[in-house]
């Protein structure tokens, strides 16, 4: 047992961390667009308004803009059979609340569509990653306001509309479980609350935010409903970040607390969007962080009618809990607690391909419908050598490793159905807003201090991964790889 004959392999990228051109053919100013660049030891800032001579990574981003037939031609060379990319909802609707679609907004993925189906490669469009309209954030407070679904599910049908017959993998919101936590607030939901600055702590309010969540739980499902009346043929899945972890001990008291914080960070939407329901364990949980979820007469039907057909989610790396405070204050990136076995990058995601099986087993058993990893790779420092080559094999064993992971997966019994590793192409970091947290397969000459021409460099794990592909994941080896 290994990957199916027709397995989708490919990539994956969002328009916020690619695209750049902000401004140009009507684009309105998204939440991404007001977020500064930052680092490792820096956190990136979120601005209300524009400051003058502060970069701003999104604006530019690697201007795939311009260079999207070119680098479209890259992942074909691999042999790319899937491009997970997002529509930028401020290209079709630049402040969300216009009556008609952008027209160059939609002719430039109309063109984004036209290259992938020219080399037979499925587009996967994502709806919503992280790059809402931020005027819908300055009146509405975001999906804080119920009147965003009304206005969402507008932008969806546009999408279902004009690609009808030409996209059929869609995704409603990216990792929409990221809004069950306080950073969560501006990237997941649009909320902003007064006060906040630093983007990796931002002034919560749980209330507002479960709200909010609540919305795109509505959003989503009626988004499914309608995209399966438009076309029988859509396939509208959800996509969730994979926050998988252990207790840190045998000790029953970190094994109960670890169960709680996967229930919340995984299962809780999962089961929503999957099962069509709001789970049991979500009522103590409501109760004990004084939430009240308030919901308008057939918001329980409508979920249930607007179930997903897959499940996507990214995987990246895992985490333990304890109750142990000691062990908490050793620190960890998603907090918990590290794990002693595991070695971390340069930005302290600890390195866990076991937890993809893991993952993939227990999403598995408790859907039954198809999976996709739709994110997972190694953000690290590239060197180009003087001969212009990057000899990244530390990121092909990273993902070798998270490859033969999902084989023993789906030899477990797993629906696997598609991979689209992060980052397929270099961008600009979601969490720090810098370039130098490199994920891709190509190599992007863009730097953290504006520099760069934005050329194009295939790095070691490019001809690697091409290999892959050609061999459906049979032959992972990195010798003979120029």
């Amino acid at each position: 047992m290994s990957f199916p004959k027709n397995f989708l392999w490919g990539g994956a990228t969002a328009a916020n961390q690619v695209e750049g051109a902000w401004k140009k053919d009507g684009k309105g100013i998204s939440i991404s667009d007001v977020c500064t660049g930052g680092s490792r030891t820096q956190n990136k800032r979120i601005t209300s308004e524009l400051e003058e001579e502060i970069f701003y990574p999104s604006h530019d981003a690697i201007n795939h803009y311009y260079k999207y037939k070119e680098d479209i031609a890259l992942f074909a060379e691999m042999g790319f059979k899937v491009y997970r990319f997002s529509i930028a909802w401020t290209r079709i609707f630049p402040t969300g609340e216009e009556s008609e679609p952008n027209e160059l907004g939609l002719r430039f993925y109309d063109a984004i569509i036209h290259e992938c189906l020219k080399y037979n490669i499925e587009p996967l469009v994502t709806i919503s990653h992280f790059e809402m309209p931020f005027a819908l954030t300055k009146k509405y407070n975001g999906w804080a306001d119920r009147r965003l679904v009304e206005l969402y599910i507008r932008y969806a049908k546009v999408l279902f509309d004009r690609y009808k017959g030409k996209v059929t993998y869609w995704l409603t919101f990216n990792e929409i479980n990221c809004a069950t936590m306080a950073q969560g607030n501006l990237q997941g939901t649009g909320i902003l609350n007064e006060g906040t600055e630093d983007f990796m702590n931002q002034i919560d309010d749980p209330q507002l935010r479960f709200q909010a969540l609540h919305h795109q739980f509505i959003a989503s499902a009626e988004a499914v409903k309608i995209g399966h009346s438009i076309d029988k043929n859509n396939m509208i899945g959800c996509m969730l970040a994979n926050f998988t972890s252990y207790p840190l001990t045998p000790n029953p008291d970190d094994v109960l607390v670890n169960q709680r914080a996967m229930r919340m960070s995984n299962h809780f939407c999962g089961d929503i969007q999957v099962r069509g329901a709001y789970p049991s364990f979500s009522k103590r949980y409501f109760k004990e962080n004084n939430i009240t979820i308030h919901k308008e007469i057939g918001d329980d039907q409508i979920l249930l009618e607007g179930t997903v057909d897959y499940y996507s989610f990214s995987y990246y790396t895992s985490f333990c809990q304890t109750t142990d405070p000691k062990e908490l204050a050793n620190g960890n990136v998603f907090g918990g607690a590290p794990n002693p076995y595991l070695k971390a990058n340069d930005w302290g995601w600890q390195i866990n391909p076991s937890g993809l099986r893991f993952a993939l087993n227990e999403i598995y058993d408790r859907y039954t419908i198809p999976l996709m990893v739709v994110e997972n790779g190694l953000g690290a420092k590239d060197v180009v050598e003087a001969d212009g080559s990057i000899h990244d094999e530390y990121r092909i064993d990273y993902l070798k490793q998270h490859i033969e992971a999902m084989k023993e997966a789906i030899k477990d019994g797993v629906d696997l159905i598609g991979y689209t590793p992060w980052g397929c192409i270099d961008l600009v970091s979601l969490s720090t807003g810098e370039m130098a947290k490199r994920y891709g397969f190509i190599y992007v000459e863009r730097h953290d201090d504006g520099t760069g021409d934005f050329s194009r460099k295939r790095k070691k794990s490019f001809y690697w991964y091409k290999k892959v592909i050609e061999t459906n994941g049979n032959d992972l080896s990195i010798t003979k790889v120029k």
